[in-house]
Order: structure tokens, then sequence, then C-alpha cells
């Protein structure tokens, strides 16, 4: 694959270095981050089907009509993800950082996921 931009060339390489080891079954999905510049996104995938169980960003209502910066916002995705996990009967997730350094927006989400009950 070429890809000309340093940067995204590197998150790519990162992520197939990642993804080599981590993959997500239905008993232990994988907890997959997306960051963008103004919003942040998370999945619970199981990688033996290929289907999301189950997803939640900060687009959705509750979270989006919050004026919070773009942390809180995550840490409050990362409680909504460890909630909507709980009533579907997940405990425990295989994360996937996607990338991304384990820093600022992602480790806040991870954070808050654990508080919320999920083990990783």
């Amino acid at each position: 694959m070429i890809i000309k931009d340093k940067k995204k060339y590197r998150r790519f390489r990162i992520k197939q270095r990642i993804r080599k080891i981590v993959n997500g079954t239905v008993e232990r999905p994988r907890f997959t981050v997306f960051r963008s510049n103004k919003q942040i996104y998370v999945q619970l995938i199981d990688d033996q089907e290929g289907k999301t169980l189950l997803s939640a960003s900060s687009t959705v209502a509750g979270i989006a009509d919050k004026k919070v910066n773009k942390k809180e916002q995550a840490k409050l995705v990362g409680s909504l993800i460890a909630e909507k996990a709980k009533e579907a009967g997940i405990e425990s997730v295989v994360f996937d950082r996607n990338g991304y350094l384990y820093h600022g927006r992602v480790k806040s989400l991870a954070e808050a996921a654990r508080e919320g009950g999920l083990k990783f």
C-alpha cells in the first residue's frame, strides 16, 4: 500500500503491527477507537464473524449537547460504551488503540471504560 503522507504511513504501520496480535471474539471483542479532529468513536468488534457488536460516539445526542472539552467528551463516550457492554453481557475486551498513542483522549476514553466496569 502506497501512502505519501508520513504521519498517515506511520500510523498505518503501527496499526498493522497491533492488528497482527489483537483479535476479537464474541466472548472478548476488540475495543477499537477512532479519533477525528472533532469527534471520537468506539466499536466492539467480533473479528471471527466480522461484525460490530456495539458502538458509541461523541455524536450521540446526550453527549453532543454538552459543552465540554474533547477529553471530557472522550470520558463520556467511554462510560457510555461500558454501560452498553454491561447490558449486552460483555465484561472483558481486547483494547485496540488503532495506531494512536495511549495519551490524551484515547487514554481518557480507556480509563472511563475501565471505571465503567470493562476489563482490559
